[in-house]
């Protein structure tokens, strides 16, 4: 089977569920009016409150719904928490694991991400894996120590590849700065090596995004890049305009021919 870049809206605490329609129903008209390279698969990921309703208008089109977030229990006396089952059920693909923003607001260590990666993938769920480094990180030249770490210890004894990574500097997330593409490709690629080494010829089939405010105007440079597979894309998934544009970059060839140049 082809490998596809992936491109992912998160669209965060944003979108009522008559706004989240209104956006989705706007994605889907400009897919059938873009010229979208077959090379490209498109995600959306609203807020709980409008997957209903979005997954409702996407289920006859090949653009796939995911979710935000979820909790790593079965079920039970979770107040406010929403587990694999629930999301399963509303005819998800996806669901983002470990954002910054859960890091560092939140307080969510590794070992609890480890446990939400495990149940996503038992409940044939994708686990949207983000990692990444502070600013005071990558300043003290630990960017690699970093993702080393979060990436081992989230993965430990996992053998699942049905799995995306997302790597985003948090320094770049809702800045208006961003990696230069040399940047995020060298990242990318010790990610690939990571991953090789932990699944050997099955990491070939994980895909590893860029989400550091990839924009119109500079995704063509970082898609690009040898090991950048798509984008986990947040301010400018909450515009149909700027998404759509993201998701028609031109010039992507297929990824396996892409890595073999």
């Amino acid at each position: 089977m082809e490998r596809k870049y992936l491109i992912v809206g998160n669209w965060k605490m944003n979108k009522t569920p008559s706004q989240s329609e209104d956006l989705v129903k706007k994605i889907i008209d400009l897919k059938t009016r873009h010229g979208i390279s077959a090379h490209v698969t498109i995600a959306i990921c609203p807020p709980f409150t409008s997957l209903d309703r979005c997954a409702e208008w996407l289920k006859n089109t090949d653009i796939a719904i995911g979710a935000q977030n979820l909790y790593f229990e079965k079920e039970g006396a979770f107040t406010g928490e929403i587990s694999a089952s629930m999301l399963k059920d509303l005819r998800l693909t996806y669901v983002i694991i470990g954002h910054s923003e859960r890091r560092a607001i939140f307080h969510e260590t590794d070992e609890q991400i480890h446990q939400k990666v495990k149940i996503a993938q038992a409940s044939q769920l994708i686990p949207i894996l983000c990692v990444g480094e502070t600013l005071d990180e990558r300043e003290s030249n630990r960017t690699l120590t970093v993702i080393e770490t979060q990436i081992s210890h989230v993965l430990e004894g996992l053998t699942n590849t049905n799995l995306v990574i997302a790597y985003e500097p948090v320094w770049a997330i809702g800045t208006g700065k961003t990696a230069t593409p040399e940047m995020a490709q060298k990242v990318h690629q010790f990610i690939r090596e990571l991953l090789q080494k932990q699944f050997g010829k099955g990491s070939q089939i994980i895909p590893i995004l860029y989400g550091g405010s990839m924009k119109p105007d500079n995704a063509a440079d970082l898609l690009t890049q040898p090991d950048i597979d798509g984008g986990l894309i947040g301010g400018a998934s909450l515009v149909a305009e700027s998404f759509m544009d993201i998701v028609a970059t031109k010039g992507l060839s297929p990824l396996d021919s892409r890595k073999e140049s």
